[in-house]
């Protein structure tokens, strides 16, 4: 089970943010380039980097440090945030990501889905936002999709998606118990990676994620991030906790 790093970069600095919502974010000290190679010291396997200028208002401002960052670090990166077209896509794969990661676009355009996947075999990644009720939210939490996990998976899975990060929408991570239903059934519609892309609580969370297990199929990886920034638990103890179980 790999450890994601996340950075979030919003007006080319390194934020954290509580909620899905932009206008809550904490800017941190460190630039965003500083704080990827922070993660990469502490042993995190890979980088998810969100560009949240992109996502919440079709800025792309951040795409040049983005590429500078990628360059800077010695660990795979996939890159979340307003990626919605195939130029897009493109970009990011030729700056050297290791994959791309599509929210809303996915959901709403799947023949898009096909044809990226069917260019660009094995790099491009899924992110779904799944409520309580298993319908997806789109555009941030605040769009009901009226498509459920379910069928969606299970579509996207057929297009050749190369794997799914899985969050709950509208649960705080340093509040909330991971919601390990959703995720358990997520294993159980696809063969592809599933990643829990919300966060851990604690190490108890941590411990519950790496022992999920579906019909054999376990979790691939978690994202993990303010967590470590606010002393819930240290890389270091995240490896050893995934590593005993």
């Amino acid at each position: 089970m790999e450890l994601f790093a996340r950075v979030h970069i919003l007006d080319r600095k390194a934020v954290r943010l509580p909620t899905g919502d932009v206008r809550e974010a904490i800017s941190l000290d460190a630039d965003p380039i500083d704080r990827a190679q922070g993660w990469v010291a502490k042993g995190a396997d890979k980088l998810q980097v969100v560009d949240l200028d992109a996502a919440a208002y079709g800025d792309y401002e951040n795409r040049s440090l983005i590429e500078e960052l990628i360059a800077a670090v010695d660990i795979p990166v996939q890159v979340a945030g307003g990626v919605r077209t195939p130029a897009e896509v493109e970009r990011l794969l030729g700056f050297g990501a290791w994959r791309v990661v599509m929210g809303t676009a996915a959901i709403e355009n799947q023949v898009m889905i096909w044809d990226l996947c069917r260019d660009h075999p094995d790099k491009i990644a899924v992110s779904v936002d799944v409520r309580p009720d298993e319908e997806l939210a789109m555009r941030g939490w605040t769009v009901d999709s009226g498509r459920y996990m379910e069928e969606v998976l299970i579509e996207l899975s057929s297009a050749g998606v190369a794997s799914f990060h899985v969050a709950e929408a509208g649960r705080d991570a340093l509040i909330e118990q991971s919601n390990f239903g959703i995720l358990r059934r997520a294993l159980g519609f696809v063969s592809e990676p599933v990643i829990a892309s919300g966060g851990a609580r604690d190490r108890d969370d941590l411990k519950g994620l790496f022992e999920l297990e579906n019909e054999g199929r376990q979790l691939s990886g978690v994202v993990v991030g303010r967590e470590i920034t606010e002393g819930r638990f240290t890389m270091e103890e995240a490896r050893a906790t995934l590593k005993r179980g």
